[in-house]
């Protein structure tokens, strides 16, 4: 049976002082995981504030449990980063 994941993290960002810089820090978030997890990514929320994101990781596998460990592996990628803070997390099946 085909599950999907879902991973919405919340996100304060540090050291930005702009949206540009923001943007610019999220990009490479957005643009690594990817290409290192095979999954989609994308900015779902705050997009005007520039110290804060939500963003939704999306990923489909033939089971639960190996959805459910690459969502784990990404939530954990996420919060090594120094620039991060995951605030809060949700993470839904389909």
């Amino acid at each position: 049976m085909t599950t999907v994941g879902i991973l919405i993290l919340e996100l304060e960002i540090f050291g930005a002082q702009s949206l540009k810089e923001k943007r610019f820090i999220l990009k490479s978030l957005l643009d690594r995981l990817p290409n290192q997890f095979n999954v989609s990514v994308a900015e779902v929320g705050h997009q005007d504030l520039w110290q804060r994101s939500e963003i939704a990781v999306v990923t489909v596998g033939s089971s639960r449990k190996v959805v459910e460990a690459t969502l784990e592996r990404i939530d954990r990628a996420v919060e090594r980063n120094a620039q991060l803070r995951v605030i809060d997390q949700i993470l839904t099946f389909v």
